[in-house]
């Protein structure tokens, strides 16, 4: 009975109840609004011991919703997770953005030089051996006083895969070629990229205060390209620039801010925002902080929000100036502090509603990350007997880095290395210092400890120290591929290479005593060395291959005899010999192997 002491019982209301494949069973109390404690004892009914916090699935949630006289509405575990198709904004929402451009090329053609002088200041400090090893991103204002967002993205090799991301979230690339150099194989991979992701492209010439610069030799070799500049009566704008002197920037800025009107670029701000992380790390005293670039919306600082199979709740924005600000707009690179746990570089940043929906979410795609890495294992035994049947080493690699950008680079590049007898294999890659439990893991795993720009912690050291792990710091890529590439290698076994050395021809055979057969030869040709493997052939086919017992000239026993000098052998466990039998001596080579990258 209820309601202030009425007879009456209250009517009861009936709701839609929303429920997935799998809920807990305070959270369907919630949503049919009844008593957590109701349910619990129906369930004890069911013969199910259970508690509010405990899950129950699809199937049973029914039989609960139905028996309360609620209807369901089933969702399956997929409509959990925010769609990845985008919600088109209305056309009168959207206003003007920013272009976002990409700076491409190849190493030490002036990338980080060129953003420097865009934008006053220092970069390349803090770049080991001149290579960037971060993305980084940047606004700049032009003198019109529009901005523009620039990436510079590395220029290494091994970091295509976050250059074709940077191409994925870009506007406008700007190709840098070195006027004194010209194409190199990053060039033209940079040019591939920005024709897959369909974006226009800018070439910037750069050096040309080098007197050897020869900007118009780059502009017929871009023709192999087919990248035709506008010089060449094509339809990509190219300028010739100096980092160093900073001259033909503006011209470079102006043609920026013309492409980017042809493109209209638009974004609706007055929304919920939506950013790709550009990239990741752990930062000791901040915690988890992803650089993100804001595609749509505005990112205010107390937005909810998951990315990748992370939440969070933005704690602060940090422009590229290094200043905390309030919210951050469409084409806008901030850093972003509050999250749970570093996010991969190219997932996507969507604030929700509230932080159940996004704890919701991140434990679903959670869920199915670990789903996905199982499956991936190789557990089923057909797999592991037809390994030992190959005879495949597995060489066990444990990677970390200071950004998750890096730490995917470098286990992708290394996870390319592989033969029929040596895999590489990744046990763990993660992001931050190396801990104990990373040294107990390649302990047990025998693998190799890779650090790269990141350091052990004092117990992780002694730790490893006292195991006698050896731990490999690197602060350049090529170093850390380079090394990884030798220790495979070394695990090869060599190929033996056949070295010819000489023909001899029978004369007469004689029987000794104790010595069995001896041959009477002379050399026809080359020279036949004591030691040596042999060959016998009869009519031009092989009937034995072995090795020679003895070699003599007269009666002395030699290191080697030559061409047309007689000699007797003497053949290991073997004396079918005949006259007129010939003898091809060679001896065997063993050559170092090396192992190749994959093809991507």
């Amino acid at each position: 009975m209820q309601g202030g002491g009425s007879n009456k019982p209250r009517e009861k209301q009936v709701r839609d109840v929303i429920v997935p494949e799998a809920i807990t069973v305070g959270e369907l109390a919630k949503r049919m609004g009844e008593k957590g404690a109701d349910l619990v004892k129906e369930l004890f009914n069911l013969d199910m011991m259970v508690t509010v916090n405990q899950t129950i699935d699809q199937d049973t949630a029914e039989l609960l919703v139905d028996q309360f006289g609620h209807n369901i509405q089933k969702v399956s575990e997929a409509d959990v997770d925010i769609a990845a198709e985008e919600d088109v904004d209305p056309e009168e929402t959207l206003k003007p953005r920013p272009p976002v451009v990409t700076i491409m090329g190849h190493v030490d053609h002036g990338k980080t030089s060129l953003l420097d002088a865009l934008r006053g200041a220092n970069v390349v400090k803090g770049e080991a051996g001149g290579i960037t090893q971060h993305i980084g991103s940047y606004q700049v204002k032009t003198k019109g006083g529009d901005l523009v967002t620039f990436l510079d993205t590395p220029g290494h090799a091994a970091f295509t895969e976050m250059r074709q991301r940077g191409a994925n979230v870009t506007d406008i690339v700007v190709l840098v070629v070195a006027a004194d150099d010209g194409i190199m194989p990053q060039t033209i991979e940079a040019i591939n990229h920005t024709k897959a992701a369909g974006v226009p492209m800018i070439v910037a010439i750069n050096k040309m205060d080098k007197p050897e610069a020869n900007p118009d030799n780059i502009r017929t070799r871009l023709l192999e390209h087919e990248v035709i500049v506008e010089k060449m009566s094509g339809d990509v704008q190219d300028v010739e620039i100096s980092a160093k002197t900073k001259a033909g920037l503006d011209e470079l800025l102006e043609k920026i801010a013309l492409q980017a009107e042809l493109l209209e670029l638009k974004a609706n701000p007055d929304r919920m925002a939506e950013a790709t992380v550009i990239e990741a790390q752990l930062d000791k005293g901040r915690g988890p902080v992803a650089t993100v670039l804001v595609t749509r919306g505005t990112l205010e600082r107390g937005n909810t929000f998951v990315v990748g199979t992370q939440s969070g709740r933005v704690r602060a924005i940090v422009d590229d100036q290094g200043k905390q600000i309030k919210k951050a707009g469409p084409s806008m690179p901030v850093e972003v502090l509050g999250l749970g746990g570093v996010p991969s570089a190219g997932d996507v940043l969507t604030v929700v509603e509230n932080e159940q929906r996004a704890r919701e979410v991140a434990e679903y795609r959670q869920e199915k990350a670990t789903e996905k890495r199982t499956a991936l294992a190789p557990t089923s035994f057909d797999t592991m007997f037809n390994n030992l049947a190959a005879n495949v080493i597995e060489f066990p690699v444990l990677v970390k880095a200071d950004v998750q950008g890096s730490a995917e680079a470098i286990a992708g590049s290394i996870a390319r290395f592989d033969s029929d007898e040596v895999q590489v294999k990744i046990v763990h890659q993660a992001v931050g210092a190396i801990n104990e439990s990373d040294i107990a893991l390649a302990q047990a795993t025998g693998a190799m400890i890779v650090g790269f720009n990141v350091r052990a912690m004092p117990k992780a050291k002694e730790l490893a120290d006292r195991e006698g792990l050896n731990i490999r710091y690197y602060s350049v890529i090529y170093d850390l591929i380079d090394d990884i590439k030798s220790a495979l290698s070394g695990m090869l076994s060599p190929d033996l290479r056949e070295n010819f050395l000489g023909y001899a021809k029978i004369r007469e055979v004689f029987n000794i005593t104790k010595a069995g057969k001896v041959a009477g030869c002379i050399v026809t040709d080359g020279v036949i060395k004591r030691g040596a493997k042999v060959r016998l052939l009869r009519d031009n086919v092989v009937i034995h291959e072995g090795t020679l017992k003895t070699l003599k000239r007269f009666k002395d026993e030699v290191k080697e005899v030559k061409k047309d000098f007689e000699c007797g052998m003497a053949f290991e466990n073997y004396d079918d010999i005949k006259v007129d039998d010939q003898i091809e001596a060679f001896e065997l080579q063993e050559v170092a192997r090396e192992v190749t990258a994959k093809e991507a």
